[in-house]
């Protein structure tokens, strides 16, 4: 069934600070919140030059006096409004995010933030307990996971179709960055400096995407102890890795492995999360997000398709356009943002129990993935050991 009402009361007023023109991941969180007018943008500080933020912004609709030269102006002069903004969307490079979203919430403000959501597993704890303190959203953009079929492998696991889940392979190697593409591209220039993106490349820009995909899936699976693998192929991007791979044992005795990797020549994409289980084996592949491949032992396999009758509940609660018609990364970004501006809504009404039952990416998915990535960090420095999660 097509959900095409509209589920949040009042738009939520809303800003952004970065995304300005020439952004990929401005123009993504903008085609998002705005799909199912959930969120209004209002207001922004949009770009690092003031006077660009302001053009870029007045071209966007924002009023002139709306567009601020930087993100404190931005929540100091919209606190003074009745009708200033009551979220904000971070679209910085990584190591802007921790202090942005400190001030954000410290003046009462939801946050949307990229992710890594900050640099430290001490930063992520400080940001939790200021989010709860405050009780407000801080919502991670995890964009895959809002395509319709993870919700319906969520839910074939969690009914035992798999039968006992023995193995979750996961993996986000592209092959774009296989030559040292950042010499000439300022884009990618910060994403290999450690002053700009923290202690890792791939592991915090690529491989937390399936990573939290596979927590999405099984969310009750908690790792023991973890292995990590990390190579510069590309000499000049040391100590950053372009390629890793990671092992991990989880509690109950699964068994998980993540390949990342921006130097996988010829791969477009490259990211899969595959699941094992006794019985059956599910496998999503972004590349083709329409589909989810479930293969049960001695059986044909079977295509899932999005939008069909026979998915589940959770499954069909995002569908938009009906079956056959392919659905993309925005429509995913979307579903994150309608369940982000619920969460909003909830959350001022003070009702938690609505926005646990959202399943979104929130402020416990970008604690989570800070300090995974400090532990892979910390077992690759040691020389690829196993280290304990804690």
């Amino acid at each position: 069934m097509i959900q095409g009402d509209l589920r949040v009361t009042v738009p939520i007023r809303w800003a952004m600070v970065g995304g300005g023109r020439g952004s990929q991941i401005g123009y993504s969180h903008r085609c998002a919140a705005l799909r199912d007018n959930s969120f209004q943008l209002l207001a922004g500080a949009f770009d690092i030059d003031p006077e660009r933020g302001r053009d870029f912004g007045e071209a966007l609709r924002v009023a002139p006096e709306r567009c601020y030269p930087d993100y404190r102006t931005l929540f100091a002069e919209e606190a003074k409004r009745p009708d200033g903004i009551q979220a904000v969307s971070i679209a910085t490079p990584n190591g802007t995010h921790f202090a942005i979203c400190k001030a954000a919430l410290e003046a009462g403000l939801h946050v949307v933030c990229e992710k890594p959501l900050c640099f430290t597993v001490e930063e992520a704890e400080t940001l939790r307990a200021l989010a709860r303190e405050r009780r407000r959203l801080v919502g991670v953009t995890y964009g895959y996971a809002g395509h319709q079929l993870i919700r319906q492998a969520r839910a074939m696991i969690a009914a035992g179709e798999l039968g006992e889940i023995r193995m979750v392979h996961m993996q986000f190697a592209h092959g774009f960055h296989s030559e040292a593409v950042e010499l000439a591209n300022p884009s990618t220039r910060w994403r290999v400096d450690p002053k700009h993106v923290g202690p890792s490349y791939v592991l915090g820009d690529l491989a937390t995407h399936p990573y939290y995909i596979a927590e999405t899936l099984l969310p009750d699976r908690r790792i023991k102890r973890l292995l990590c693998s990390r190579q510069s192929f590309v000499e000049s991007r040391a100590p950053l890795e372009d390629n890793a791979y990671v092992l991990m044992e989880y509690e109950g005795g699964v068994m998980g492995h993540l390949w990342a990797s921006a130097v996988n020549a010829g791969s477009m994409h490259g990211q899969k999360v595959r699941v094992i289980g006794s019985k059956a084996s599910l496998e999503w592949w972004d590349e083709h997000p329409n589909q989810l491949r479930y293969e049960v032992q001695g059986e044909p396999v079977r295509i899932l398709e999005r939008g069909m009758d026979y998915l589940s509940p959770e499954a069909r609660e995002d569908d938009r356009i009906g079956a056959g018609h392919p659905e993309g990364l925005f429509e995913a970004w979307a579903n994150l943002y309608g369940r982000f501006a619920l969460a909003m809504e909830a959350l001022d009404r003070d009702d938690t129990a609505a926005v646990e039952a959202l399943g979104i990416p929130g402020i416990e998915a970008g604690v989570e993935g800070v300090r995974w990535v400090e532990h892979c960090v910390r077992s690759a420095e040691a020389g690829a050991v196993w280290v304990d999660y804690r």
